[in-house]
């Protein structure tokens, strides 16, 4: 009999859930709580209670050739970084192109997922939803939890004193639509992440101050990086994973420190992390520092305590008329549909093999999709997971004993915290990732087969982008036109900005910056040998 899966959310991780269950011949069910897809992408300017909510300026932090379905590639007239809007669109127009929207429940909240009680046997669930103010029961063989980890705002309320006494508006930047109502006001924003940065920014445009409270600070990197390319498709390649994970600690340290201070000196800006070499995902904002450049916008340390109309930083330092603080905090990761225990196994820590899979069930048809963070795009990351997931549901990929998914956890766990730091631990290195999950399915090129059969597509997929494309290249789901779209993906990301043409097409030569990187490896490793 075909097995029926539920799948919680319809954002793009529901999606690809939907899509990977089709694929291997499942019965996908989705539910989705709003009245229409694409989760966190979907703008409203008003916060939906359970649903992932995003301000309007909001633009995409990856490129459009890193971030797309693997099969399906955005218009090549799409610009490189993309408004919500127009993600949005094209979020819709991939469902309708795979003929996913049937098989979505719409305004229909999951209430309780919970073990059916011959479990341990069949491995299916009872599912609970509501809809209308009705409830109804459904019995499914596996279930795929979509509903991201953006829904619920974390404010460290006792982490500052006099909080409860100050008298301006204080809200989560999940509340945070546009600038308007904030013209000519003193605004404090906590947190410096990507939404903390992008209001700020944004607020210093049209408040009278705006500053920014960090407590540990961060890397702040451009969108456009090298010669005016695309960060991450100069940045997320083969090679520099390679070789920031096989150089000597030291000589990558540096390295890594080197890159991020590229464009400006961090420590002069105030924004320098206090632990400079963790890999802790940077911020992306190509206008904060000319804000504070320009005196709109200024760094402080963290919170010692609020007053009533002020704060006052750890420094001893005062901001003094505050009509706002915005909490840039993050999220709480909670499903209150969901028995904790099913993926907290231990010490209150989310426990999940590959950031998917709980590893102590007795059966293993239950999966997270969407969960981890890494320093690469979603959507791809979503499909490969769904991927992986569907054929472990449907029995075609095996997991390994509970003894050594724990040891793997145990050991990812304590490398993340050495590479990201102690909160971190839902970090992963993107590329290194994405190669384990298609492992998994048979769906990772063999770069050594390539540079014998194909060497200027192995060129390409080793020196080059680590694009979507590379993970429907063999195996299971293989798309016919993955070659051909990793051979065109510089004239895509490269058309949207030539519309006054000006000489010849200037893609990026891959053998100089090659050459570079490994006359300056070279180098470092000798001098390293030779002080030790």
């Amino acid at each position: 009999m075909v097995k029926r899966v539920a799948i919680v959310g319809a954002g793009v991780s529901g999606l690809a859930s939907i899509r990977s269950c089709l694929e291997e011949g499942l019965e996908p069910t989705c539910f989705e709580r709003s009245n229409d897809i694409g989760g966190l992408w979907k703008f409203s300017y008003h916060a939906e209670e359970g649903r992932a909510s995003i301000y309007k300026s909001v633009f995409t932090n990856s490129s459009k050739e890193m971030m797309c379905f693997p099969d399906v590639p955005f218009p090549d007239d799409f610009p490189n970084f993309i408004h919500h809007g127009k993600l949005q669109e094209y979020i819709v127009a991939f469902a309708r192109q795979k003929d996913l929207l049937k098989y979505i429940q719409f305004e229909t909240l999951v209430t309780s997922v919970t073990k059916r009680p011959d479990f341990s046997i069949t491995g299916q669930w009872d599912l609970t939803t509501e809809k209308d103010g009705k409830k109804e029961s459904a019995i499914f063989d596996a279930v795929m939890i979509c509903s991201g980890h953006h829904v619920y705002p974390n404010i460290p309320r006792e982490s500052f004193p006099g909080l409860t006494d100050f008298k301006g508006k204080c809200f989560h930047s999940r509340d945070y639509k546009e600038p308007g109502i904030w013209k000519g006001k003193r605004v404090l924003v906590i947190g410096l992440g990507n939404s903390g940065c992008d209001i700020a920014a944004e607020l210093s445009h049209t408040a009278e101050q705006v500053m920014i409270s960090s407590r540990s600070g961060s890397w702040v990197m451009s969108r456009v990086w090298d010669d005016g390319y695309p960060w991450d498709m100069v940045f997320v390649t083969r090679f520099q994973t390679f070789l920031k994970n096989n150089l000597p600690t030291a000589i990558s340290d540096w390295w890594y420190v080197k890159q991020m201070n590229a464009r400006f000196k961090h420590e002069n800006y105030g924004l320098m992390p206090l632990n400079g070499t963790l890999r802790k995902e940077p911020v992306f904002n190509d206008e904060l520092p000319a804000r504070i450049l320009c005196g709109t916008v200024s760094i402080k340390p963290n919170v010692k305590k609020f007053t009533e109309t002020a704060a006052i930083f750890e420094d001893g330092t005062m901001f003094e008329g505050i009509d706002c603080v915005i909490f840039a905090t993050g999220y709480s990761y909670a499903y209150p549909f969901l028995d904790e225990s099913i993926i907290k196994s231990r010490n209150n820590e989310i426990t999940l093999f590959k950031g998917i899979f709980p590893p102590q069930l007795e059966k293993s048809t239950f999966a997270v999709i969407g969960f981890v963070q890494s320093l690469g795009a979603a959507i791809p990351t979503t499909d490969l997971q769904a991927r992986w997931a569907a054929q472990v549901i449907k029995g075609t990929c095996v997991l390994p004993p509970v003894k050594d998914m724990m040891d793997d956890i145990d050991g990812k766990m304590g490398k993340n915290r050495k590479w990201f730091g102690q909160s971190e631990t839902i970090q992963t290195d993107y590329i290194v990732y994405m190669d384990e999950l298609a492992s998994f399915i048979g769906a990772k090129p063999n770069i050594l087969w390539l540079f014998l059969t194909d060497p200027l597509l192995a060129v390409e997929v080793f020196f080059g982008p680590c694009s979507p494309y590379q993970f429907r290249l063999v195996g299971p789901g293989k798309w016919s036109g993955a070659r051909n779209a990793i051979l065109t993906q510089w004239d895509r990301t490269l058309k949207p900005t030539r519309t006054r043409i000006v000489g010849d097409l200037q893609k990026p030569y891959i053998f100089f910056h090659l050459f570079k990187l490994l006359t300056i490896s070279i180098l470092f490793i000798a001098l390293f040998l030779m002080l030790i």
